[in-house]
């Protein structure tokens, strides 16, 4: 007799943990350029708009090759394509430690977003192979709450580096790309031994065990749509369509504020390291929601609120550090707004798995994703644009807290079509029940 916790608790001690890890590195090179920023822009010349444009690039990269990674995932198995990727993007950080010109900065950084593509997707993918659907909400805010450990290492990490200007002739700046690429392509190594592709290759799970999660697996899956696991109607769903339009509002407000979060703290007149202890802390914050909000969503019967006021929350804050003028206010402010922004995502990734299943849940978390992360291009472009404009480091959390609220009143919008394609599914269903044989 399986016991289903243990179970599960041995699945998530076994997984997560490392994943997290990976998540880690891979959110403290993705937030590398904004630390960077600090002494590059002058060393290379440019101005913030050009910065952040090449900055940016990586979502493009990540745009482009998101679905055809997630599908390679699914065909050749997590291991051997997360070392692959780990190990690629690894590669390209620290060649950007040696950029000489804005042209080589903006080939790096796409380069760079088309080698990372599918991780993230790839691991939500990963937990609908593991998981209940019952347990992944908590796994993905148990995931996520990495990157909130990354932002919260990466800070202080980012402005000691910085600091380290001159050491064996390298720029701060450079110290920060050698830092953070070297442990991805470590990983990368690690993690060809370490990751299991699907349960029936685990050997940490009895036969027992892997027969009754694949019968748990099966079960839930059954009630889906027949088209559940194409990967090419999944693309071309409503729902999905809908849900990657949605979700850009997310990563737009993640990324416009981690990105230039440090940015704001140097305006207040704190040095390197300073800036980055003090970025500690918004991190902090996220973390413990990222674990409280989809705990408690888990509980309810209705998940939608859990994605609403979060970001509701995230978007008056937001909206709050932009209109006080008080440093201390602004900086708390920013930071409710950082767990406002994060907390409700792990719930809203629970969404597809209630439609999407095998390459079809592969190829729709993925677009969803790459879509949605086109936020991230489009808040590291416009940010520095109204930065520019304006001269003011807190009036782009304007733009942000807009479009935060935005992509929380779609929230409402998804929730409602998905419900309405479940309503219809099972009265087909009652109807072949009650329907006389012939």
């Amino acid at each position: 007799m399986v016991d289903e916790k243990q179970l599960i608790s041995k699945i998530t001690w076994r997984l997560m943990p490392f994943l997290g890890l990976l998540y880690l590195v891979a959110y403290i090179d993705r937030q590398n350029v904004s630390f960077a920023k600090l002494q590059m822009v002058d060393a290379l010349g440019m101005s913030e708009y050009a910065y952040g444009l090449g900055a940016s690039l990586f979502f493009i990269g990540y745009f482009i090759f998101e679905v055809p990674s997630n599908l390679m995932l699914d065909r050749f198995g997590a291991s051997k394509w997360f070392a692959r990727i780990l190990v690629s993007w690894g590669i390209v950080t620290t060649l950007l430690a040696y950029t000489q010109n804005a042209t080589m900065f903006y080939i790096l950084r796409f380069l760079l977003g088309a080698c990372e593509a599918g991780f993230f997707p790839g691991v939500l993918y990963l937990l609908t192979l593991w998981f209940p659907s019952v347990y992944r909400g908590a796994m993905v805010g148990l995931f996520m709450i990495f990157s909130a450990f990354a932002n919260a290492v990466g800070a202080p990490l980012g402005g000691t580096l910085l600091d380290l200007n001159g050491l064996y002739n390298l720029a701060g700046w450079q110290w920060v790309f050698i830092a953070t690429g070297v442990p991805a392509i470590i990983l990368g190594v690690v993690t060809i031994f370490y990751l299991s592709d699907r349960p029936s290759q685990a050997h940490f799970l009895t036969d027992e065990e892997k027969r009754w999660l694949q019968d748990r697996l099966a079960t839930e899956n059954a009630g889906m749509d027949k088209n559940a696991d194409s990967g090419f109607k999944a693309l071309v769903d409503p729902r999905v369509l809908l849900m990657a339009l949605c979700y850009i509002a997310f990563p737009l407000a993640a990324y416009g504020l981690s990105y230039w979060l440090p940015t704001i703290v140097k305006s207040f007149g704190v040095g390197n390291t300073e800036n980055g202890f003090l970025n500690i802390i918004p991190w902090v914050l996220v973390a413990i929601s990222l674990y409280v909000v989809p705990a408690m969503a888990a509980k309810a019967k209705s998940k939608t609120p859990y994605i609403v006021i979060p970001a509701f929350v995230g978007a008056v804050s937001l909206l709050l550090s932009a209109l006080i003028p008080d440093h201390t206010l602004q900086f708390a402010f920013l930071s409710i707004a950082a767990a406002g922004i994060f907390s409700g995502q792990p719930v809203f990734w629970s969404l597809p798995s209630r439609f999407l299943r095998g390459a079809g849940a592969a190829a729709g978390l993925a677009a969803i994703n790459s879509v949605g992360n086109l936020g991230g291009f489009i808040a590291q472009n416009v940010v520095p644009w109204i930065k520019d404009a304006t001269g003011s480091t807190i009036a782009p959390m304007f733009f942000l807290a807009g479009c935060l609220a935005v992509g929380g009143l779609l929230v409402f919008v998804v929730e409602q079509q998905i419900s309405r394609r479940e309503r219809i599914a099972r009265e087909r269903e009652i109807g072949v029940a009650v329907s006389p044989k012939i």
